[in-house]
């Protein structure tokens, strides 16, 4: 088939997922794309931009979009003729959790309802991010004063489905034994995500500051991408852990980065939200054990076996199991090996076959692009 995916953010896991399912679907697949920046103008106009670069819809078989943009006004200003829509919610401003100095902007999440009713197929990238989403929509829709349309719940159930998204990993990392020194030295604690309130770092600097108190030692490497604010947890990061901190702040060099994964032992999340988790699978896979938060997506990516030592149940229990895990870190080797194996079911090359039969199924939608 010939689809034309629209990403509107073309910038880290969007550009990296935008770029993969391209190179490794069978089918051909056209890009079009803006700077990862300014989201909320690309909200309110990437539709309209997009729009004018695409001179025939129809040409195509299905056209695919990527949910920080309005898919109703690019459906608006398409002829009738305009092939099927689908649209793949990386996140959404109806659940985010914004910072406590920002202010909810509620018409971002009506944007993300009418997107989703004007696509043909809607796709989320985990089942807990869909279902926040749908338990999301009735609390919005209550907001106005009157003529609720309490059928959009609904709807949308019915025509969305998950697609867990696709990871690239780096060549020949993976399921290996771990290199000895890895397991010997004080072992390192891997923290990979963005560097903003919704990955809640300041949990996890207390955390470590507990495990510390406990005499129990540690290195911590700070990944992920950073942003012009960063969160004061993290900014005094130094200060209170001292040496322990070995790295601190993003690692542009996908080599170098995956080098950070290899050599470290654990990998710890703390976050308040997580649609999927791809640097936790990441980290994962390049050796390191996850303790991670008993909710949002990562009772879905860790597999039911591993569950009792990888998910935990509040911070006192993180600090348990961590402190626990720093202490005896050889004896955790073994499944960390095993779960690194697990991790191999999100490599593009295993999830590119439900992409693709998500996407023919999605051309054939008799939606309301379809000619009689």
């Amino acid at each position: 088939m010939k689809i034309l995916m629209l990403e509107p953010f073309f910038g880290g896991s969007h550009r990296d997922f935008a770029l993969s399912l391209q190179a490794t679907s069978r089918h051909r697949i056209e890009l079009l794309t803006l700077p990862d920046r300014f989201w909320k103008w690309r909200m309110r106009g990437a539709a309209l931009h997009f729009r004018a670069q695409v001179d025939r819809p129809e040409n195509y078989d299905l056209i695919l979009a990527t949910s920080l943009m309005s898919l109703a006004d690019f459906a608006a200003l398409c002829p009738p003729s305009r092939p099927p829509l689908a649209i793949y919610f990386h996140e959404s401003q109806l659940t985010y959790p914004f910072a406590h100095w920002r202010a909810r902007d509620h018409h971002f999440g009506f944007t993300d309802i009418t997107s989703a009713l004007a696509a043909d197929r809607v796709w989320f990238n985990s089942r807990s991010h869909r279902q926040a989403f749908l338990e999301a929509v009735p609390g919005l829709l209550q907001r106005m004063p009157d003529s609720r349309p309490t059928w959009v719940t609904e709807s949308l159930a019915a025509k969305s489905e998950v697609l867990h998204p696709g990871c690239r990993f780096a060549p020949g990392v993976g399921g290996a034994a771990p290199l000895p020194p890895k397991w010997l030295e004080p072992p390192l604690i891997i923290w990979n995500h963005r560097w903003e309130h919704d990955k809640n770092p300041d949990a996890f600097i207390r955390a470590l500051e507990a495990v510390r108190q406990r005499g129990v030692p540690f290195r911590v490497a700070f990944l992920g991408q950073t942003f012009r604010r960063v969160p004061p947890a993290l900014a005094a990061a130094r200060a209170t852990l001292g040496e322990a901190v070995v790295h601190m702040g993003f690692e542009p060099s996908p080599e170098a980065y995956h080098q950070w994964l290899a050599r470290g032992a654990l990998v710890v999340s703390t976050a308040i939200q997580e649609n999927f988790g791809l640097a936790v699978v990441e980290a994962v896979h390049g050796g390191c054990l996850p303790l991670l938060p008993d909710r949002l997506s990562y009772p879905e990516i860790i597999p039911p076996a591993f569950h009792a030592d990888c998910l935990y149940q509040g911070e006192d229990d993180l600090v348990t199991k961590l402190a626990d895990r720093l202490s005896r870190i050889a004896d955790w080797a073994h499944l960390a090996r095993q779960l690194s194996t697990a991790m191999e079911g999100f490599a593009w090359e295993a999830r590119i076959a439900d992409f693709d039969r998500a996407l023919a199924s999605a051309a054939a939608a008799p939606g309301a692009g379809k000619t009689p």
